[in-house]
């Protein structure tokens, strides 16, 4: 499997999902002539619900008559036990959260009675598609994840190189599975937002809470 198959100005490949828990099934093909935005979470993830997903749910209602459609997609590159489907499931269903989400948002007093959320997600929402590593971990395989995310590499020095590629290789032997959206869009952590245009071309990925998601969206529309 490629770390990366997708680089911005390319065109924007399908989502890998195991399952649309919510809406869907989903092809990207069919939004052409609209701009797509993907909020990438985890269940286990307090900033995701504290302010990714709220972001995405207020420019879901903002947008959602102008020509832009918003998804959610739950991935897990962590925590595999608690960043489950059927977590995601209890969580579309039933508004509850679970692990660091629900100690987090009951500490600030941002959850109702039972750890139930104060709102609902609107729009699909898939679970990303995890990949069961095998190992041994091969040369090939490392060096896709170290160029994903070490663009300036090859100017290290052999020794910087050398621990670079120990650590990676570490990490990948410890690691039971690759989430497959996750990865070929080279995504960095969670919350995570993905930005497509109209022409179906990925345009930027964004990392943290920017803020940011509505200008991008009126820049793309203004297109």
């Amino acid at each position: 499997m490629n770390f990366v198959t997708v680089k911005t100005g390319s065109p924007a490949p399908d989502l890998q999902v195991s399952e649309w828990v919510q809406g869907g099934p989903i092809n990207l093909k069919d939004f052409q002539g609209k701009v797509v935005v993907v909020e990438v979470f985890q269940v286990n993830c307090p900033g995701c619900f504290i302010y990714g997903i709220p972001e995405a749910i207020d420019n879901y209602n903002k947008y959602k008559n102008d020509g832009v459609i918003i998804l959610g997609l739950a991935t897990a590159f962590e925590d595999f036990d608690k960043n489950t489907v059927e977590n995601l499931r209890l969580l579309l269903n039933e508004k509850k959260v679970i692990g660091e989400t629900l100690t987090t948002l009951t500490y600030q007093s941002k959850l109702l009675d039972g750890g139930i959320l104060t709102y609902s997600i609107p729009f699909p929402v898939a679970m990303d598609k995890l990949l069961k590593e095998k190992l041994p971990i091969d040369e090939k395989k490392i060096m896709e994840v170290v160029n994903a995310n070490i663009p300036d590499f090859d100017l290290y020095h052999q020794k910087d190189k050398e621990q670079v590629i120990s650590r990676v290789k570490s990490y990948l032997e410890t690691k039971p599975y690759s989430p497959l959206t996750f990865e070929e869009y080279s995504l960095r952590g969670t919350p995570s937002t993905i930005f497509i245009d109209k022409k179906g071309i990925l345009r930027e990925t964004t990392f943290g809470a920017t803020g940011l998601m509505s200008a991008t969206i009126e820049k793309l529309l203004s297109e």
